[in-house]
Formats: C-alpha cells, structure tokens, sequence
C-alpha cells in the first residue's frame, strides 16, 4: 500500500490523502530507489487523470530494433501516460488485411498464431506472455498497405471496432479496439480521399490526417535551408491538406483532426473553421513549440521531422494557438529511430523524434514557466482533451471524492474503495521538479531526441491504472 499524504487535485486545488492499496505486480517497474508502498509526503504534488496521446509509433511488428510494444509501453507509462493511440505505419500496414507469408514483419505477426496486424497487437499480451503498462487503442490505415492507392476495405476492420460483435470478442479484443483511421505519416491522397471519408462517415469513426505532403525537401524553406545546402520545404505543403480537409469537413460533416500543425497560416485557417463551427480538431507536438529551424544547426538530423520544424515566427503562431485554445491537445508523434539511421545526414535521415518520456517537462518549461498557459491547462491539454478525442472518459478526480471519500479534516481517497476501480487512472505529477533529460535513461529503445541535456520542470513521478501502481520514480 502507497499512501500519499498532502497531495493536491489537480483541477480544485484541495488537498487529500491518496491511497493506493494494490501494485499491478505483473504491470509494475520502477527507476532506482523508487518507493512502491508506505507512506510518503505528497505536499506540494499533483494528482490528476493520466496523460492520453492519439499519435504514437511503435514500430511493432516489422521494426523492433527501433521500439517494441513492450519498449514503446513503458515509456508511456514513464512519462505519465495511461492511454495511447497506435498509429498505422506498423510493417505490415495496420489495413486490417491477411498478412501474408513473406512480407516485411510477416514472420512476427504468422509466428504468433494471427492473421492481421490488428489481431496481433490486440493479443499482444497473450502472444508474448508479458504484461504492458499502458492502455492502448489502435488506429487502421486509410488506404490499402497505407499504400495511398485504394481506400482500405471496411470489411475488413469494422468487426475490430467498440460495439461490433463485442459478444463475441475476447477480453484482449475488448481492451484495444480500432478507434480511428488514418495513413499517417502520409496525408491521404486525393484520388481516394472521397472513398475514405465515406468509409470514415459510415464506420463512426474520425480521420486523423498528417496534414503535410511534398515529393522533395528535408527541412523547412528558407535562410536555415540554405545554409545547410539541403531543399527546402514550403509551409503551404501543410496549408494546402488542412484548406482541402476543411472543405471536406465542411461538405460531408466528417470529423477531421489535424495532426501535429506547425505553420501560423494552418493555425489561421483551423481557427476560421472552428469559428465557422466545422467538425475540425487539432494537435501539435512538443518539439513545435518549444524549436525551430535555426535549432537544425545546433542539433543536425535529431531534429529533422515531417512536417519540418519551421520558422520562430510559425514557433510562436503554435504557441498563440495553444494560448487562444485553437489547438485542441498536445501529442507527441513519438517516432523511434535508431542513432545510425539519424546519422545518415538531411536527406536520408528518417523523420522524427522520440517524446513520451520528457513531453510534459518540455512543455511545463515552455508553455508554463513562459506564462502562456496555467499548470491545470496543459493537464487539460495532455490528459482531458485527447482522452475526449479517443473517446474515452478521463477520471474525475473530485468526483471520486465525493462519491468515496472518507469524512475528515482532511479528505481520504483511497482507490481501493472506489465504486468502478478498474476505470481509474491517475498521473501524480511533481509541478515543480528540476530535471536534466538524459535519453541514456529512458525506457523507450530510441534514443533519437534533440532535448538531451535540457534542463526542464514538471516530471510524472508516478502512473495509476485501473486503480493499481503500476510505474513508479517516487522517493
């Protein structure tokens, strides 16, 4: 049992006692010297409900050199998250096609006994005999072999989605269901792009689109381009797919949530369709908020990403609208590569970064030290609002109290107690807490990360699911 004296509700500000009677012992791991039962001083602590993020890549099946589920989980859980969206790109493609023998990753998803991409990472637990700390949903490709060719076939993924057949599923099933469709890392082409909005219109779901393409360039147009000698990239690459998505939004009512926006005119444009009340939503990442191109020069290809990082002027365009509330969450893109691959150079680097593990503390130093926004709103950022997108419930903190507490000076929430153990998740979170990163320590396999060496604020310091410890760094 951890009992957590003095702590504060993230959201009222009343300070109580946290009880947490149970550890998930097969979920369960720790960073040295970190404390798993007794009692500890929490004065000074927050707790709140559990970071959730709709964009993450964890390379499983196909790339696990570069992150597991197992790997990718831990991390999340590390970082405070209770709750992720797996996207896609996975090897084969998340279609919800036959995988067949031969293919990239094949031998992984035939190996394990399944069919699909979709029905091997929902029985991933069962396939592997582990237990993965994290709660996950997974997301289909909009296109065939995310190929961009021909729309993805809806026979062949709506039985994976919540309320289809749910009698007959089991608990694995249950527990990680298709909850949206998306090619990302490609934004859908335009040949098929009516056929996936139907497809996404008669399923229920919504389309996550990576707003961004282009055929040539590695970082964004302009001075810093030049001097590192590589082709640019325009910043309407990314406003023409947000223009044309909202105009779809618009005409067919589709639910379309943007991905990881960079540029002040995509900011412009979503912030007029939102005023116009269409159906649009949307993220950017951390490192959008808190880099820039000129940054290219201090960190090389560990900070090469798509879409690019762009100019200071689009870096403080992204961090007014995360101030006005036009951006809608904040997600992570977490995208693992290995060091070699980034050493490649601009033009044959992968894109991406990795960002589970230090994604609040960035943003605690920007966004919150900086004065843009209060600590309940980047909560509200990280945890409420895409747990809202996915379509899930975040946990009432003060609800939970006044449904289960115990009458005192000081009121008592103890988890074990509560009504509906199971759908509580939690993040206690240390506000103010000083921290060096150090990629050397993360739980993710990658390491590939341009915020090695920043001092930061704010750090998880421990993650609740299901109403049981299962990370903990307290000390």
């Amino acid at each position: 049992m951890l009992t957590l004296r003095n702590i504060t509700v993230w959201d009222t500000g009343e300070t109580i006692d946290l009880v947490i009677p149970d550890a998930d012992a097969a979920r369960l791991f720790t960073e040295d010297g970190a404390v798993t039962d007794g009692e500890f001083d929490a004065t000074g602590l927050t707790i709140a409900p559990g970071f959730e993020d709709p964009h993450v890549h964890f390379r499983d099946p196909g790339q696990t050199y570069k992150e597991s589920m197992l790997s990718g989980c831990r991390a999340s859980a590390s970082g405070g998250y209770t709750n992720v969206l797996i996207m896609p790109n996975t090897v084969p493609a998340m279609d919800g096609e036959a995988v067949e023998a031969g293919q990239p990753g094949a031998d992984e998803v035939l190996g394990a006994g399944y069919g699909t991409v979709i029905d091997y990472l929902q029985h991933y637990e069962r396939a592997h005999g582990t237990a993965l700390p994290v709660r996950y949903d997974l997301c289909v490709c909009a296109s065939k072999g995310r190929a961009g060719a021909e729309a993805s076939d809806p026979s062949k993924w709506l039985r994976y989605l919540p309320n289809h057949g749910d009698t007959g599923k089991d608990e694995y099933q249950l527990a990680h269901p298709v909850t949206a469709v998306s090619d990302d890392g490609s934004a859908v082409t335009e040949g098929i792009l009516d056929d996936v909005l139907r497809n996404v219109k008669d399923s229920g779901l919504y389309l996550i689109e990576h707003c961004e393409h282009h055929d040539t360039g590695a970082v964004n147009d302009g001075p810093v381009a030049r001097e590192l000698g590589v082709p640019g990239i325009p910043e309407d690459t990314e406003l023409r797919i947000v223009a044309r998505d909202i105009a779809k939004a618009r005409d067919t009512g589709v639910h379309v949530h943007f991905q990881h926006v960079s540029t002040a005119i995509s900011f412009d444009a979503i912030r007029q369709a939102k005023a116009e009340g269409l159906p649009v939503t949307c993220e950017t990442a951390p490192h959008y908020l808190a880099l820039c191109d000129e940054d290219l020069l201090r960190y090389g290809t560990l900070a090469k990403m798509n879409p690019p990082l762009r100019s200071a002027a689009d870096r403080q365009a992204t961090i007014a609208a995360i101030a006005d509330g036009t951006v809608d969450l904040l997600a992570t893109d977490h995208a693992p590569h290995t060091l070699e691959e980034k050493k490649l150079g601009f033009l044959e680097a992968p894109n991406g970064i990795i960002g589970l593990e230090c994604a609040y503390a960035v943003c605690h130093k920007v966004l919150v030290d900086g004065g843009y926004i209060t600590d309940r709103r980047l909560i509200e950022l990280m945890s409420v609002a895409p747990s809202r997108l996915m379509g899930h419930r975040p946990t009432d903190v003060a609800a939970l109290l006044n449904t289960s507490s115990k009458c005192a000076l000081r009121r008592v929430l103890d988890l074990g107690a509560v009504e509906h153990p199971d759908g509580v998740d939690l993040v206690v979170l240390d506000t103010r807490a000083d921290w060096t990163v150090d990629p050397e320590r993360f739980h993710s396999k990658a390491r590939n990360t341009p915020f090695g060496g920043w001092r930061v604020t704010g750090r998880p310091l421990a993650t609740i699911i299901g109403s049981k410890l299962v990370f903990s760094r307290i000390r």
